[in-house]
């Protein structure tokens, strides 16, 4: 089982770890403990660095399996050994611009839960560029700049982003955790992983964010489409 360092600290750059598996099949790695965001929930995972056995391989991909962390090296160097010890680091600047993006987007869905009972349908993001579906029948140029001033607003709140991880039972009490759709989060999980800007939005997340909103920047809503009778589509960038 790999400890996830990112669920607790969105903020680490580098970290030590014990190598306890090697595929030489795949070239992957698992580690004792990682902060590679895995990637999920539309947020891409991280790239960045692995050094072990005095070589620094390029993380090329990063999947979670099961209760583990795959982190899938380049280089044609021979890979390490199990048991032996490494060091990682994260390609920062790609990593602060997804959890500026993330944030952005849950902004964006607090602000359109609040305002108009929307529910999310879907979502995808890269770096500092997202797209987000609602619930809405109509959807016109007015409401969408409406709605890009009401996120603005909010982001100059400063308001603080909050992380806990709870007894599933003890989540699903708190009202409107599942902004989605459709539950995602499986039978199996225990322990639910929420994210909380305050004073906006409280719901269930597993990615990365920034601490606070004034960490975000401006976000522009660059497009927006109907994608079905109630779906549709708001594309949004983050400057």
């Amino acid at each position: 089982m790999t400890e996830l360092l990112y669920q607790t600290d969105s903020y680490l750059k580098e970290f030590s770890a014990s190598i306890i598996s090697v595929d030489s099949e795949n070239r992957s790695v698992i580690l004792d403990r990682s902060a590679f965001y895995p990637g999920g929930g539309g947020q891409p995972c991280d790239f960045g660095t692995l050094e072990a056995g005095g070589v620094l391989y390029p993380v090329e991909k990063v999947k979670k399996q099961g209760d583990d962390i795959l982190h899938f090296l380049g280089s044609t160097e021979p890979l390490p050994a199990p048991n032996s010890a490494s060091f990682g680091t994260l390609d920062w600047e790609r990593r602060f611009k997804l959890m500026r993006t993330h944030t952005a987007l849950h902004v964006l869905c607090g602000v359109v839960f609040r305002d108009y009972g929307a529910k999310v349908t879907g979502g995808d993001m890269e770096p500092l560029k997202g797209r987000m579906d609602f619930e809405f029948e109509t959807m016109r140029r007015e409401l969408v700049r409406e709605i890009e001033a009401a996120v603005n607003l909010e982001v100059r709140q400063e308001r603080e982003i909050r992380v806990k991880i709870l007894p599933r039972e003890e989540a699903f009490q708190i009202p409107d955790l599942i902004r989605t759709k459709i539950n995602l989060l499986p039978e199996g999980i225990l322990q639910v992983r929420t994210v909380e800007i305050a004073g906006l939005d409280l719901q269930a997340d597993g990615g990365t964010h920034v601490m606070n909103t004034s960490e975000v920047g401006t976000i522009k809503v660059a497009d927006y489409k109907s994608k079905g009778a109630i779906n549709k589509r708001i594309y949004i960038e983050v400057e």
